[in-house]
């Protein structure tokens, strides 16, 4: 804008990102190249409002991003809100990896019970524990942390849920996950 010779300040241009983040994010979601099959599962914390919220997220084994998903409680109901998003969206991996926190796990199998994803036939989706594989998702949360630590917080739960998911699809531009000319 500065080049054009336009004085926006940045307090316009985050209202911007919050009215249009989602709507760049459906648009692009049809160019999005497919993830790879073995996803890595891990939450971090972000701070909303005074109080830690938890962003949930998931990247596969070459780093590029699988999902996200922003909840107020870090428990069985957010982990399967997190994981009914991300299947929705994408194919079934062939190996979920996971930290150790047992919520998780817990979710996963009460999912792979209720046949959401194919936990017990043929090929069955492998879920495994293993901290250092997870190494790739701990890496890829600071540059959330990078984008997020200078805003000092946000004010209300819906604004982070915006401005997080369009920090997330910039990232995943520069990741080049997406199909362009």
């Amino acid at each position: 804008m500065s080049e054009l010779g336009i004085s926006v300040a940045p307090c316009t241009i985050l209202r911007w990102v919050v009215r249009y983040s989602a709507d760049f994010a459906q648009y692009w979601r049809c160019y999005k190249k497919p993830v790879g099959r073995s996803w890595r599962c891990d939450e971090t914390y972000i701070k909303v409002g005074g109080r830690w919220m938890y962003l949930y997220r998931a990247v596969d084994e070459r780093g590029s991003t699988v999902e996200s998903h922003l909840s107020r409680t870090r428990d069985v109901a957010a982990a399967k809100a997190f994981f009914r998003k991300a299947l929705k969206h994408h194919c079934h991996p062939r190996t979920i990896t996971l930290d150790g926190f047992e919520p998780t796990h817990c979710a996963l199998r009460r999912m792979g019970m209720r046949n959401e994803f194919n936990y017990r036939w043929e090929n069955p989706v492998k879920i495994r524990s293993c901290q250092y594989l997870n190494n790739i998702v701990e890496q890829d949360h600071r540059r959330i942390k990078a984008r997020v630590q200078p805003m000092l917080g946000f004010k209300t739960f819906y604004n982070a849920r915006r401005v997080l998911m369009g920090v997330e699809l910039m990232q995943m531009m520069h990741k080049r996950q997406f199909h362009t000319l």
